[in-house]
């Protein structure tokens, strides 16, 4: 009789497609903040964290790693894009891209770190369940 699989022991998602989803879900979410708030605000901060939980139990074992690097790689993403194309949704009417990146990122560093956290906690304790079957 087997066990039961658990939460920790259900990711299956190759890197690749976590990353695609990663990526697709936090612009969606700063679409729809952007639509209704105007700029990026604390809806995309909760959301973010979501994404980076939701990346770190999707992915298969084996690339751990590439959930592991990938939060801040997907805020710097979004920021650059909108940095790009709307820049006073994350800075000053005046900012040049570089400096709405590095607005962005700090006025959002907060939802940064929680959401590297968890992305970095939940991956440990997969591979800590993972590692003791």
């Amino acid at each position: 009789m087997s066990e039961a699989r658990t939460l920790w022991e259900e990711g299956h998602e190759p890197g690749r497609q976590v990353v695609a989803l990663g990526l697709a879900l936090a612009l969606t979410v700063v679409a729809l903040d952007v639509t209704l708030g105007g700029g990026v605000g604390l809806v995309f901060d909760l959301a973010f964290v979501g994404v980076c939980l939701v990346v770190a139990l999707m992915v298969r074992p084996e690339d751990f790693f590439t959930a592991g690097v990938l939060p801040p790689l997907i805020m710097l993403a979004v920021f650059v894009l909108l940095a790009a194309s709307r820049p006073v949704t994350i800075a000053d009417r005046d900012s040049g891209v570089v400096r709405a990146v590095v607005t962005g990122l700090s006025d959002h560093a907060v939802a940064l770190g929680v959401g590297y956290a968890v992305c970095l906690a939940c991956l440990a304790v997969r591979d800590r369940v993972l590692s003791s079957r």
